[in-house]
Formats: structure tokens, sequence, C-alpha cells
């Protein structure tokens, strides 16, 4: 705050002078007009000199050493007008600074602002209003609606709904269930609801997120230091100038006008204005950079390393398909097993209740349960009795049967665990789990690539396999799996000796590479942990392509930093040599300089800004895309009962072959063909108007006639076929083609979608 009076007051001084010397000249007083202009200038001169002998001593120089020369010749040559001219310019371009500083600044501290200071105790029947530095862990919270979730913690009782846009930059509230984990720093919109602590203020989201906004508004880049070099060459450059304008011309007031006309101080703020502009531009969108420093170290970033769980996929058990039994319902298994797992707190009983949830099936409450550790459950839903585990403890010694061997030969394939559900000493079906890849992941890596990095790899703990399997997937430049944090934090070195390096990951045994290399990025949706604060850069929300939007951001930034600088000095350079030529007087060099300045440092804040791509109109509506993907969940339905079919037709007799390939033509006429034909005659035409360049469009247009071509090849097989025309050959074909549609509209919805967010992200 005292600095901030100073640099008001030396401005307002000068302002003073300048205006009380304006007054006096025009009144016929010269004399008492030079003397206000020369207080005016003179306490910006000692203020200017008192600063410029505290970095002295403390090893360092700074560009005010122009502005200090300029003054001070003036006031020797007696040219007090240039001098309080270009005190007003330079403290004007101080409070300038303060000002865009200040503006660019405001993301990151509306984070602070927020931060809760009272939390609503229960103790009892009674609710205390406590400091939030009183909560410990294991205490009971009210959080009414409207406020701020004080601490971490999770929802009791009743659901809740919660605005995590501070954190996230996600606009659509979420829904919490009792249970379920709720973020320090989000906002109750919906009604009150209790909440138990599962962390003490200073240990919560909220309050690692301020200690990184700290960083990020203290940290200062490499680059600036760089840009004060650059304008530190400026100092002798002007000297030798202006003395050689003065010895051409023999008159004093060019060299004077020289000096003037390189005042370069709101110049070089036009930098960390930039800078610290590029840090509030990503905060926007959920990335938190700490400081310039790291911003610009991710601009220069060209390769790019990846952990593989939890940041490439998903980083938990996912139900990826089911598994049935002939003549089993893939609902029935997943709700049957679902209500038994209620019982359990294990991570695989959580991803069957929120498959279970997914598809909207009720769920009932299981008795009689027993718990085999390791191995699943036993008992009771209903009339039935269930068993849910491993192949071990539902089949024992006893082979399994043939469904159940082609299920664990997918579960093998996928890098799935197989659960297996036995109903009433039934088989009746299997739930595949696994760790699978982002949805958004393929975009964000084909994103990276169009910002210019040069090389992919991913660095992970998991065995070879599934993480090649996800290399090739990805066409990454390098996989290398087995690797222990000592390993990774090697491999990060290694790659950095040979170009700067960026790695990203979210778990506690990533920190280490994270702190190794030339940026670190954390995967932090979960919260501030290990890898967080080991990290220079965190992003809040649980999405793989802010990684590529930060890397732009950083770019775009220091590209606007680099810009104002070389405009700036390049304009100061004409300028100087204007006056050294007799074309600008000392008062007229002031005010084009600071207009140079004042014009820089408006380019700088254009940082601000998310820029532009080319080839993109306005953005789709968020709402719109939610809509289409909603429409493919509906079809996910669909294409699961086509899987079912053609493996229930590897058992099916005639008569039931007939059924399942009528069925099977059914789903895909009513559901698949309607749905590719909406899609081309509504869907794609509204598409259009936020993709300029089609992005995709034509491709997927292709898609849906080979879907409709499949479609009148499985009518085909279906069209008046009897029993008696049923033969192993007509099922192999059948399931051929039920196959072929089931995979190729999968492949071509996930592509779907990714032309969504392409359009969102418009």
């Amino acid at each position: 705050m005292g600095e901030l009076l100073k640099r008001y007051g030396l401005v307002t001084t000068a302002v003073v002078g300048l205006v009380v010397g304006l007054v006096a000249w025009g009144l016929g007083a010269p004399n008492l007009a030079h003397w206000a202009w020369a207080a005016g200038t003179a306490p910006v001169v000692v203020a200017l000199a008192i600063s410029i002998a505290q970095a002295l001593l403390a090893g360092r120089m700074g560009v005010d050493a122009v502005a200090f020369v300029s003054m001070s010749a003036a006031l020797a040559f007696g040219e007090p007008l240039a001098g309080v001219v270009v005190a007003i310019m330079y403290t004007g371009g101080n409070v300038l600074e303060d000002i865009a500083v200040a503006r660019a600044e405001r993301d990151l501290r509306a984070l602070v602002d927020r931060a809760p200071r009272i939390a609503h105790r229960r103790t009892g029947d009674a609710v205390e209003d406590v400091p939030i530095e009183a909560i410990a862990v294991g205490d009971r919270v009210l959080v009414r609606a409207g406020e701020v979730v004080p601490v971490d913690g999770a929802v009791v009782d009743t659901g809740a709904l919660i605005d995590e846009s501070a954190l996230t930059g996600e606009a659509l509230p979420v829904t919490r269930r009792p249970g379920e984990d709720v973020r320090s720093g989000t906002v109750n919109v919906g009604g009150t609801f209790e909440m138990r602590a599962t962390a003490t203020a200073g240990e919560s989201t909220y309050a690692g997120i301020i200690r990184l906004v700290t960083a990020a508004q203290t940290a200062k880049a490499p680059f600036i230091r760089i840009a004060d070099r650059w304008a530190l060459l400026l100092l002798p450059v002007t000297l030798v100038l202006a003395g050689a304008a003065w010895a051409w011309s023999g008159d004093p007031i060019r060299a004077l006008a020289v000096l003037v006309a390189s005042t370069p101080c709101p110049l070089i703020l036009a930098a960390p204005v930039a800078f610290i502009a590029g840090v509030s531009q990503a905060a926007r969108h959920g990335i938190l950079v700490k400081g310039g420093g790291a911003l610009e170290a991710l601009a220069r970033t060209a390769t790019v390393m990846f952990d593989k769980t939890g940041t490439l996929t998903v980083g938990g058990a996912r139900l990826v398909a089911i598994e049935t039994a002939p003549g089993e319902s893939a609902d029935d298994v997943l709700r049957l097993a679902a209500s038994l797992e209620q019982a359990s707190h294990h991570v695989v009983a959580s991803a069957i209740m929120a498959a279970a949830a997914e598809r909207g099936l009720a769920l009932t409450l299981p008795s009689e349960v027993r718990e085999n550790l390791g191995s699943g459950l036993e008992g009771r839903v209903g009339p039935h009795l269930l068993r849910v585990g491993s192949p071990a403890m539902v089949f024992g010694t006893v082979r399994p049967p043939d469904w159940a061997v082609r299920a664990l030969r997918r579960a093998s394939w996928r890098s799935a665990l197989a659960v297996f559900v036995l109903v009433d000493g039934r088989p009746a079906g299997a739930l595949l789990l696994a760790d699978e890849l982002r949805k958004e992941t393929p975009r964000a890596i084909q994103m990276l690539r169009s910002t210019g990095i040069a090389r992919i790899m991913m660095v992970t703990g998991d065995r070879a396999d599934a993480a090649e399997t996800i290399g090739a997937a990805l066409d990454l430049d390098g996989v290398l799996a087995d690797r222990s944090p000592s390993d990774k934090v090697d491999a990060v070195v290694t790659e950095q000796r040979l170009a700067p390096t960026l790695m990203v990951g979210d778990g506690i045994n990533d920190a280490p590479a994270l702190a190794a290399a030339g940026v670190g990025i954390a995967m932090g949706a979960r919260g501030a942990s290990a890898s967080s604060q080991a990290a220079d850069v965190v992003i809040l929300v649980d999405r793989l392509d802010r990684v590529s939007q930060a890397v732009a951001v950083a770019r775009r930034a220091r590209g606007i930093a680099v810009q104002s600088i070389v405009v700036g000095m390049a304009l100061s350079a004409v300028a100087m040599l204007a006056a050294a030529f007799g074309w600008l007087t000392p008062v007229a060099g002031a005010l084009v300089q600071e207009a140079i300045d004042v014009a820089v440092i408006l380019n700088a804040l254009r940082a601000l800004t998310p820029g532009r791509a080319a080839g993109f109109r306005r953005p789709m509506p968020s709402a719109a895309a939610r809509d289409l993907r909603e429409d493919h969940a509906r079809l996910e339905r669909d294409l699961d009962g086509l899987r079912t079919i053609a493996d229930a037709l590897d058992d099916a007799d005639p008569a039931r072959a007939v059924a399942l390939i009528g069925e099977a033509h059914r789903l895909v006429t009513e559901h698949v063909v309607a749905h590719e034909r909406d899609d081309e005659v509504s869907v794609y035409p509204r598409l259009t108007r936020f993709l300029a360049d089609n992005h995709g469009l034509a491709a997927m247009s292709r898609a849906h006639r080979e879907i409709q071509h499949l479609a009148r090849l499985l009518g085909r097989l279906a069209d008046g076929l009897r029993p008696e025309d049923v033969d192993r050959y007509l099922i192999r074909d059948a399931q051929r083609v039920i196959e072929a549609i089931e995979a190729l509209v999968r492949i071509h919805n996930a592509q779907e979608e990714d032309i969504y967010e392409h359009a969102v992200a418009a």
C-alpha cells in the first residue's frame, strides 16, 4: 500500500507542477513557471535516485537509469518543461502498469477473495459458527444455500448441487450424492446440506490453490529478466547517440531530446503485463500457472511426457462391457450385481454401482451379505441368492462355460478385470471393468501436435502390454513402461537434456518427475496433492485437453511479449534518431515516447484474450453439444443389445436364430439407421454453422453411408428368413454384419463427439 501511495503521490506532484507552471506561463510569469516545472520534476528525480541506489546495492540495475539521466539532464540544461513531461510520463506509466497488472490479476485475486472464513459446525442438535481453522477431520459441517464450501468433505444424508466453476471453469453445476466428495472453494447452489470434513482448512483444496495463487502472483519469468538486460543496452547506446548529436550540432538541447525520447520505462513493463495476463487467461480455463516463469518455460516446450493412469486414462475402474450367458439380460445382471455391491466399499463396487446409476437401474437393498476379502461378495437380493466376484470364487475348480471363457478372453484383450455374477447357482454374466482411455485423450494429443510439440511420449509404472496398446492407439512417439518413480525421473532428465520437456502426471509417484522436468503439469482436479505442489502448472478441471490449451496460452503470451518489446524498442530507436537530427524537441520527444509506451502496454494486454484459431466460426453452445452426446448415450444401449445378440447366436437353434436376427434388424433399422439419418439431415447442417472448415463432416457422412449399407445387408438376411433356411454359415454371416455395425457405430460416435468438442472449443 505504501509503494502504491508513493507512486500516486509522485504522479500527482508532477501533474500539479505542470499545471501550475502552464498557468504561470500564461499569466506572463516565466520564472515562476520554470520553478513550478522544476518542483514537479525534482521529487521524481530524488525518488529515482534512491531506487537506483537500492538496486545497485542489491547487485541490480534497471531501466530507471535512462529516465533518471533524461530528467536530470533536462534540469541541468534549463529545460524543466521537458523534465516535468518525462516525470509525468514515467510516473504515469508506473500507475498504468499497476492498473494493467490489477486488471490482468483479477481472475487470480478473485480466488483468494472468495476464501471462506467461517464454518457452521454441528455439535449434537446445535449449530455454531466457528473459524474454519477450528474444523477438524470428522466434524459435521452445515453448508447453507449460496455459501462457499469451507473445507474438503463428504456429503452426508442428502445430496448437494455444487457450482465448481471457480475451480474448474465448468459452467454447469454438478450433483454430489451422499458419500461423494465436495471440495472447498466450490459454491452450494442447491439447498442446505451437511458434510463430514475430510481435511482441515490448511490441508483442503482451496488452501492449496491459494498457496499456488500466491506463487503465481510473485514469481518473475526469466524472460522478463532477459527483457531488462535488453533494455539496459539502451543506456550506453542512448548516451553515445546523445553525445554524437551534441557534438555534431553543437546544441546540448538536441542531446537532451535524444535522452528524453529514449525513456523506455513503461515499455519494458509490457513483458510482465503480457505474462501476468497469460497466467490470468489460463486461470479462466481451470489452469493454474505458478507465475510468469512457468508460463515462459511452458511456451518453449518441445517434448511432452505423459503418465498413463489417471492422466491419459480415467484413473479408475469403469464398466467397459457386460458379457451374458445365453438367455440372460445385461441390465438384469448389472442390476443384481450393483444391488449386492451396495454392501461393499471396494473400488470395484463403486464402479459397478456407478454403471448401474448411469443406466437408471433401480437397486434393491441386499441382505445376508458376506464378503470374501479379495475375491467377492455373497448375499441375497430379493428372492435371489447371489455370488459376485472372481472366476475362482464363482466357478471354483469347475471349468467355466464357453461364454465365460470367451468373456475371460475378451477381458485379457482389453486388460480388463472380469467380475462374474452367479444367480441362484447359475452363471448369469460377467462385468468387464478396466481403466479406459479418456474420451478427450486422442483429441488432446492431436491438439498438442497442432501447437508445434515435436515429441510426445508416455512413461508409466504399468506393465508393457497395456501401455503399448494405448501408445499404439494414440500414435505416440515412445512408450516407457514398468518404470519406478526414480526411473521416471531418469527418463525426464534424459529428455530434458535433448529439448525443453513438459511432464504431465497426477499421482504422488509422479511428483519427483514433475519437479525434474522443465515444466511439470499436475492433473490436480481431485485436490492439491504432492504432485500439485511439485508441479509448475496445475489443471484444476479433470480434462486432458487443458494441457494443450495451457501450451497455446503460454505461446501466445510469450509471442505478444516479444512483439511488444521488439516493436517498442524499434519505435524508440526511430524517435531517438528523429531527435538526434533535430526533428523532435525534448517535450515532443517525451510525448512521442510515452505514446509508444502506452500503445505497447495496451498491446501486451491482448494476452488477456483467448485469441481466435483460424478456420473457426462462433463456438457451438455447450448445451447443444451435451444434447448430442446424450443421444449417443441412449444409442449405447442398442449397441450393447447388438453385441448380446451376436454372442447369443453362437449357441442358438434355428428358430432362436431367426428371432435374434430379426431383433437385430429391428434395432438397427429403428434406432441406429434412424439416428444416423437424423444426424445427416438435422445435426450436421447445424454443425456447419460452427465449423468453417467442416471439420471431419465429409468423412462422417461417408461413415453414415457405410452403416446404411451394412444395415441393408442385415435386412437381406432377415427378410423372409425361416428356421429351415438357417445354417452355421448364415449365422456366421449375420454375426459378422451385426458386429461390424456395432463396432463401426461406436467408433463413429467417438469421432462425432470429438467434432462436438471441436465446435464447442471454437
